[in-house]
């Protein structure tokens, strides 16, 4: 699909043709570039570009209102016309100072003549007359008189007093202002700034006429032109990203050694061979078209591909993660309240649970304990045959002790099984030993009968043997 890339003319003519031929060069067929021709600007409409060039809307609020459509339509419009919209050079010099890079001592002044359809009573919050001591005694004399929005060099006065100021300040109507410290610079320099990568640096001679301004060389030699260039192209590129600016020039006063930027809003600078000169018309071509050709190829359909500015985007993410950050904090402010509630509704759960476990032991220990008493009553039951037996019951009953000691959970599950089961097993081992025993006993019966027996006979034969003798001693006697 080829990308299609258009230019809205501003008042040069020079740049607009070979911008368009030298995109169609190195486009290749899949990017071509044209002039935008308009013959309706319907709401919410895509009029199928790319990416826009815009050189003219500063001038044309119409233009203006086009490419905020478009933009929000999906054209990479360079520059972003909301923020062009929005950025004025009193902010910039505030968002510079933010940033690190030297600017001029500024006042903001209010315009001399109230704006249209305003009263005295609009303007309750000024206080009359202005702190001027202070704000002289700030700025200092001479002084540049400027308006705090637009370029051009429009309405831009030098002052050399107070009484000069309030004279020139009386021109100016109803344009809002700006009181800024003189820089007497020993150099000066013009930078192209493309993309917010691509910079060019010209010398610059803004005393000169308009066709003379870059007809100049630079006053810093050496080393310390080296270093200077290096500063310069640093803030250039602080600038930018910080602005959001993909087609801008950044100028810089120096003064001892240090680069003022004094003018850094120029979205639509001038790019005319004629008052450039051809090195410089010859780069910002080439770089310009260069740039087109990316952002066409690194478009997105129907998507902001607009550039934003770190200021904005830095801002937006901080509110992003304030949000996150407050969302978080419920989040555990919620985490805990459910943690607390969960402490105390699980406070009489743990005490139902333990009382639960108490229960859920005491079965446990019952079935021992009735099997103890089991074994109790086994051995009061066995108490008597151990009287008549021999130690050898005592050693096969011991073993049923061991039985005992078997894991609670199978004695709870097998309580009832076990109990009886160990039972009969009791009497049953009872019955054993005393049918085992009996025999024994019997024998000892026996003997001891046999020693009764045994004991009766030998009284027995005493008596016969006493009466055999009393029997021979008759005889003996009757002899």
């Amino acid at each position: 699909m080829v990308k299609k890339v258009g230019i809205l003319f501003g008042m040069e003519d020079t740049f607009p043709w070979e911008f368009i031929k030298k995109v169609n060069e190195s486009g290749n067929g899949k990017v071509i570039a044209e002039p935008i021709l308009i013959d309706k600007v319907q709401q919410a409409i895509d009029y199928g570009y790319d990416v826009i060039i815009d050189r003219i809307s500063q001038e044309v609020p119409f233009y203006r209102a086009y490419l905020k459509n478009a933009a929000l339509m999906g054209s990479t419009v360079i520059n972003n016309p909301f923020w062009w919209s929005a950025d004025e050079k009193f902010f910039n010099n505030s968002l510079a100072v933010q940033i690190g890079v030297p600017v001029p001592k500024t006042i903001l002044l209010p315009s001399y003549e109230r704006p249209t359809d305003t009263t005295e009573t609009s303007f309750r919050n000024l206080k009359a007359p202005l702190d001027w001591e202070y704000i002289f005694n700030y700025i200092g004399f001479p002084a540049y008189l400027k308006p705090h929005s637009g370029g051009g060099w429009k309405s831009v006065y030098r002052v050399e007093n107070p009484d000069d100021l309030f004279k020139k300040h009386g021109e100016t109507k109803q344009l809002v202002m700006m009181l800024q410290e003189e820089i007497i610079f020993e150099d000066y320099y013009r930078v192209y700034c493309l993309g917010k990568k691509y910079v060019h640096i010209m010398p610059y001679e803004p005393r000169n006429e308009h066709h003379l301004r870059y007809v100049t060389k630079p006053k810093t030699k050496g080393e310390k032109h080296k270093k200077l260039m290096k500063i310069i192209k640093d803030y250039t590129l602080k600038l930018n990203k910080a602005l959001g600016y993909d087609f801008n020039t950044v100028e810089f006063a120096i003064k001892n050694g240090v680069p003022y930027a004094i003018d850094f809003c120029n979205p639509a600078p001038d790019a005319d061979i004629n008052s450039v000169g051809e090195e410089n018309f010859k780069w910002i071509v080439e770089h310009a078209a260069k740039l087109a050709i990316e952002k066409a190829n690194a478009h997105k359909a129907k998507g902001f591909n607009s550039s934003w500015g770190t200021f904005v985007r830095e801002t937006i993410v901080e509110e992003k993660r304030a949000k996150k950050t407050a969302t978080k904090k419920k989040i555990v402010s919620k985490s805990k309240e459910k943690i607390a509630d969960t402490k105390v509704s699980t406070a009489k759960p743990k005490t139902t649970t333990s009382k639960t476990t108490v229960k859920k032991t005491v079965p446990k220990k019952k079935p021992v304990k009735k099997t103890k008493k089991k074994i109790a009553d086994t051995k009061v039951s066995t108490a008597k045959p151990k009287t008549i037996t021999s130690k050898t019951a005592v050693k096969k009953t011991a073993p049923k002790k061991k039985a005992v000691s078997k894991t609670k959970k199978k004695i709870v599950d097998t309580k009832v099984s076990a109990v009886k089961s160990k039972a009969t097993d009791s009497k049953t081992a009872v019955k054993k030993t005393v049918l085992k025993k009996k025999p024994v006993r019997k024998t000892k019966e026996k003997i001891a009968d046999t020693k009764v027996s045994a004991a009766k006979p030998k009284t027995t034969d005493s008596k016969t043997t006493a009466k055999k003798t009393t029997i021979k001693a008759k005889s003996n006697t009757k002899k």
